[in-house]
């Protein structure tokens, strides 16, 4: 299922996952697949900002960092996310939207107390 495996890159703790959405994943390897990665995954964060006092961050990494969570989804697709970021991310589903005018992945956190019309930011 997705999601499945779930737990911090040092130490390989159990916690809450993060999921990605078989549609993020089916976007993931395709961007990935464009950029030439045939592994690796994408980082995904928190950082203060944006019209809700916290914004989303992703980025495309080879390999996990020192003390990462690591979530793996469908076709074994892999989210990155660092403890602080984490914090404010557990629970969360990745998804991705492929509607015309609002593309893009979502993220449907339930840590986030209020979200902006662009959906890039929420306060929590």
């Amino acid at each position: 299922p997705a999601g499945a495996r779930k737990g911090s890159y040092e130490t390989g703790q159990r916690t809450t996952m993060i999921q990605i959405s078989e549609t993020a994943a089916q976007k993931i390897k395709s961007l990935m697949a464009k950029r030439g990665l045939d592994e690796g995954g994408l980082r995904v964060g928190v950082k203060g900002g944006g019209c809700s006092g916290l914004s989303y961050t992703f980025g495309w990494e080879r390999e996990p960092r020192f003390g990462d969570e690591v979530f793996e989804g469908p076709g074994g697709t892999k989210l990155f996310v660092d403890k602080k970021s984490y914090l404010f991310l557990q629970g969360t589903t990745l998804d991705y939207d492929s509607a015309l005018l609002t593309q893009g992945f979502v993220f449907h956190n339930p840590n986030a107390k209020q979200t902006c019309g662009c959906g890039s930011s929420f306060g929590a």
